[in-house]
């Protein structure tokens, strides 16, 4: 950028700088929050703030959760199915989703476990890789960055699961190490963002943009009743994840109560009814959050190619249907 004041910077410690000072003032740029931020406070996300001008982390090596998941848990269905990811998180979050499912950590900064980016890669080392996730990935920029190229070098995949709000330099800077990608779409409307999430829909929608046909990627929606169940709203997102012209699969997740918002559970017929819409302009829709929502069916014949419940049982030949031969959309399949 052309401003001269602003500071783009990085060192070993693992504190990167992304500040434009004016005043008593600095902007946070790693997110489209841009968070103007005075000495000593931190941001929207909690986990960042300004010391003296530089924006820094205040979780690189600090670890909120970590778990050895399903892949399908991300939940990512097309990606080496059956397969198991060590997955880790950091605290904090760029949006305020009045529905959060984790907002015991998304929503806080609390001491977390002390990591190093060697000693985080090396817990991935017997898995498929390592899944940034739980809370906001994005906001832990600085560890992703550190460690994914480690994962790599050891074999492993790096798979992120984001609600996609980053600013777009910084997300080019991780797609290389990127090899799967689950993205929110929480709804296909500016006031929802506005009004549940403090957020906007065309950040994420532009990352999904730039992020299509890179990276393995898959959307989720949880779909809230009366909030973002509109068929109409979910047409439209269903239309536009269908000119994307890429392959992707798109979950529609069953809504439980959680955080601040107290509204009844999604009923299934609401569920089915979005699907069959979904079906209408993607091959791969699913159900997350319900029994029988998760078999992968072949957009060719019909036949179900991977089905998920009671255990993994998959009819492909060399990642292609094995009934009619049609090619299977993912990675990993066989």
């Amino acid at each position: 950028m052309s401003n001269s004041n602003e500071v783009s910077n990085s060192n070993k410690s693992g504190n990167t700088i992304y500040a434009h000072q004016e005043s008593h003032t600095a902007a946070c740029l790693l997110c489209p929050q841009h968070c103007q931020l005075r000495n000593g406070q931190s941001g929207r996300c909690h986990v960042r703030q300004n010391r003296e001008g530089e924006i820094v982390s205040l979780t690189y090596g600090e670890v909120a959760a970590w778990h050895l998941d399903p892949i399908e848990k991300k939940p990512l269905y097309h990606f080496y199915p059956g397969s198991w990811i060590f997955s880790a998180g950091g605290f904090g979050c760029n949006l305020r989703c009045s529905f959060c499912q984790n907002h015991e950590i998304s929503q806080q900064h609390q001491p977390g476990r002390k990591v190093t980016p060697a000693e985080l890669a090396g817990q991935a080392r017997n898995s498929l890789g390592l899944c940034f996730t739980y809370s906001e990935p994005s906001v832990w920029f600085e560890m992703i960055r550190d460690t994914a190229p480690l994962v790599r070098a050891q074999g492993g995949k790096v798979v992120l699961v984001s609600n996609g709000t980053i600013s777009p330099r910084f997300l080019e800077e991780l797609i290389p190490w990127l090899d799967a990608v689950n993205i929110d779409i929480k709804a296909f409307s500016e006031e929802f963002y506005q009004r549940y999430c403090g957020g906007k829909l065309a950040w994420v929608l532009d990352n999904v943009e730039r992020l299509a046909g890179r990276v393995h990627l898959e959307l989720t929606t949880l779909v809230i009743p009366g909030a973002n169940d509109d068929p109409k709203e979910l047409t439209g997102l269903a239309r536009w994840l269908h000119r994307l012209d890429v392959p992707l699969a798109w979950h529609l997740s069953r809504y439980h109560p959680a955080y601040r918002l107290a509204v009844p559970p999604t009923d299934r017929q609401t569920l089915e009814r979005l699907w069959s819409i979904g079906k209408e302009w993607l091959p791969y829709v699913y159900l997350g959050n319900v029994s029988g929502g998760d078999t992968t069916f072949c957009p060719q014949c019909g036949e179900a190619v991977i089905r998920r419940e009671p255990v993994l049982v998959k009819r492909l030949e060399r990642g292609n249907c094995a009934k009619c031969g049609a090619a299977i959309f993912g990675v990993g399949l066989d």
